[in-house]
């Protein structure tokens, strides 16, 4: 199968994954929700070694980027959380690191 099919799945397993663990500690959910979101978790793991390691690094640092600014989005619309300095910080180091990986190389 192709790599971006294997990162599409692979960050679903991790939302869905970083999801019901918030909704277990959020509310007094059943311990099955906890036991759901660690198989998503192996899940996600199993399904990033599937993935051509030419392509892990680069693609690593800009899933993880994208995953800090969709968090930050995502608290920003479902709980109402203002960003601080620090957030902003953060983001923008993301996207620094994104930046740099698509500056070419002079060799």
């Amino acid at each position: 199968m192709s790599n971006i099919f294997y990162f599409i799945l692979a960050a679903l397993f991790e939302f869905a994954s970083f999801y019901l663990f918030w909704a277990h500690s959020s509310s007094d959910k059943s311990i099955w929700i906890t036991i759901a979101a660690i198989t998503c978790q192996f899940a996600f793991w199993y399904v990033v070694k599937k993935i051509d390691k030419s392509l892990l690094r680069k693609a690593y640092i800009l899933y993880s980027s994208i995953f800090i600014v969709s968090t930050l989005l995502w608290m920003y619309k479902s709980e109402n959380f203002s960003p601080d300095t620090w957030d902003y910080i953060l983001v923008g180091s993301a996207l620094t690191g994104i930046m740099i990986l698509c500056i070419p190389r002079i060799k």
